[in-house]
């Protein structure tokens, strides 16, 4: 055992990540159904117009706008009822609509020909085949115009815009049954330890539940990616290394033996098989954490301790994920300005990631502050990041919170 000459700066371990995930992934199509949450690979270009005809915004009568000039309570304007329109089905007259006649027509019915209005049915008294009309509307009022909405070659929605459902509500309006989407990135978790066991199994007095794996597949998730697989795999260095290697992911993840310890294999094992780029980081917690590449994959060592784990996943491996799928690199987390009620301390030379409690506009920081504690993430609100060229910060600060939620 040994430990780390030296350690990277935050910096410098995202600007690796940075330029290794810099181009996100191939695209591919996607059901308009199965759009929301992914990111457009390219721009989204309407090929029809929206509406494609003059519409009824309201259900009422068709009429010429002009015809009603002076209606009111006291002026009621007479006209004449002739036929109807229906939504989904061409007006059934012949020809265009004789002056002083009107169209009973319903919500989204194509205008019949000569009409440029609909008078609301609030405002319209039908009797005997015809109308008294007791407020004026002007042409084109309560109609759908073409292209009002959306024109034929505009761009509606832009490359690298993650969907929302009612971005994908209108990309079918426009009659796309697929779009094209950045891939998902593949992401293999690997977890590592022979004192690991799965939730649920029978455990020896010396083992412990694998917490890690729930944390990152929440995290993988979150953050965009589909899992490729799932293993643990104790502490065997060939075995350790076979699943690293193994082709069909974007993305491996090994959670635990990061660091230097006789059983910490990882590291090594990365730079034999590809290139192990950095090891060891100036931050607490999570300096065992390092990354490199085998091929095209990337490959995150994240460390056992699971405060450690979130730590150097949300940092460097969750930066790396978004930006392959197409996100920004930027955390999801909420963010608000809060004081310091109770000293933060830190040291110069490494960036700290303080969990705090939030009391009104307040935080402070939690008394537990032990790598292993996970609790203590739950019961934190969120957590405050301390930059490498800071000693902490002292009551009455502002400071940026990252909030869990």
């Amino acid at each position: 055992m040994h430990g780390f000459a030296q350690r990277s700066e935050v910096g410098v371990a995202q600007a690796w990540v940075d330029l290794a995930s810099a181009r996100p992934l191939p695209a591919q199509p996607v059901a308009v159904e199965d759009s929301a949450g992914r990111v457009l690979a390219a721009d989204l270009v309407a090929t029809i117009d929206v509406p494609t005809f003059q519409r009824a915004a309201m259900d009422g009568f068709a009429l010429r706008g002009a015809e009603t000039d002076g209606a009111g309570e006291y002026n009621p304007i007479e006209l004449t009822v002739q036929g109807q329109a229906l939504p989904g089905r061409p007006y059934e007259g012949k020809g265009e609509v004789p002056a002083g006649t009107a169209v009973r027509i319903m919500t989204g019915a194509p205008l019949p020909d000569g009409l440029d209005a609909v008078i609301p049915a609030e405002y319209a008294t039908e009797a005997g085949g015809r109308i008294a009309i007791t407020r004026p509307v002007s042409p084109w009022q309560h109609v759908g115009r073409v292209g009002e909405d959306i024109q034929a070659g505009s761009t509606v929605l832009p490359a690298g815009r993650r969907l929302r459902p009612q971005d994908g509500g209108l990309a079918a309006s426009l009659g796309f049954a697929q779009v094209s989407v950045v891939r998902r990135p593949r992401v293999r978790l690997l977890v590592t330890g022979n004192e690991v066991v799965a939730p649920g199994a029978p455990k020896g007095p010396w083992e412990i539940y694998d917490a890690n794996s729930v944390l990152l597949r929440g995290l993988i998730a979150r953050d965009g990616a589909e899992l490729e697989s799932h293993q643990r795999i104790g502490d065997e260095a060939a075995a350790i290394g076979a699943a690293m290697s193994a082709p069909g992911a974007d993305v491996v993840l090994v959670s635990g033996g990061s660091s230097v310890g006789s059983e910490d294999h990882a590291p090594q094992l990365l730079g034999q098989l590809g290139d192990l780029a950095i090891h060891g980081v100036a931050m607490r917690p999570s300096s065992p954490a390092g990354m490199g590449r085998i091929g095209d994959t990337l490959v995150f060592l994240l460390p056992g301790n699971p405060v450690s784990c979130l730590c150097a996943y949300d940092f460097f491996a969750g930066r790396a994920i978004r930006r392959l799928a197409g996100r920004g690199p930027d955390w999801p987390y909420r963010q608000r300005r809060a004081t310091v009620a109770r000293k933060i301390v830190s040291a110069v030379g490494r960036v700290d990631y303080v969990r705090v409690k939030l009391e009104g506009d307040a935080v402070e920081p939690l008394a537990i502050s032990g790598a292993s504690v996970l609790s203590s993430t739950t019961r934190a609100d969120g957590f405050v990041v301390v930059p490498a060229e800071s000693e902490g910060y002292g009551p009455g600060s502002e400071i940026t919170l990252h909030l869990y939620d």
